[in-house]
């Protein structure tokens, strides 16, 4: 096949190995040149915390660490990740045990339906790296990317705050 024709509706398209970190391990896998980011990671992974939402990046449901920072993973092709670090919601607990984020959402009852749940899980974690003492306002703009239909934003701020005021007395005191 030549690539002229690569691509044309109706004729195959050869698939490209691809290697990359997933919650630290190294995945390689042959993968279509035109496969999703967040499909690979449901359908080829098994990784079902990314969600599709959208699929324009507004909602926010398929948020995943990307080298370090957040990004829609349904906006990216999974060749584009090859070489790169990622992080999907499944990084916050390898042992079965409650992240204390999540046990914070679990407390303050942030979540309902759960389909929100993954990417705010990340998208605190990510807040509380970069802005450990998060006021309100900073709060409230973190948590602006992701779309939440069910609980009114009400408890899953408390439950960032809780994460929060968890993670503060967690520190050892500043001795400067």
């Amino acid at each position: 096949m030549t690539p002229e024709v690569a691509g044309v509706i109706g004729q195959p398209v050869e698939p490209i190995e691809v290697t990359l970190s997933v919650n630290g391990r190294d995945v390689t896998a042959n993968v279509e040149p035109r496969l999703l980011l967040v499909d690979f990671l449901r359908h080829n992974l098994g990784l079902t915390g990314t969600h599709v939402g959208c699929e324009h990046g507004v909602c926010g449901a398929c948020t995943i660490r990307f080298d370090g920072e957040l990004a829609r993973s349904c906006l990216m092709l999974a060749a584009q990740a090859a070489g790169h670090e990622l992080e999907t919601v499944e990084s916050l607990s390898d042992d079965g045990t409650l992240h204390p984020i999540q046990q914070a959402f679990n407390e303050a009852h942030a979540l309902q339906c759960g389909f929100c749940t993954p990417a705010m899980l990340l998208t605190t974690q990510q807040l509380l790296r970069d802005v450990p003492d998060a006021n309100d306002r900073e709060i409230r703009e973190y948590l602006s990317g992701n779309v939440c239909r069910c609980t009114g934003y009400m408890g899953i701020v408390a439950a960032v705050k809780l994460a929060r005021e968890r993670q503060r007395s967690a520190r050892p005191p500043d001795r400067s």
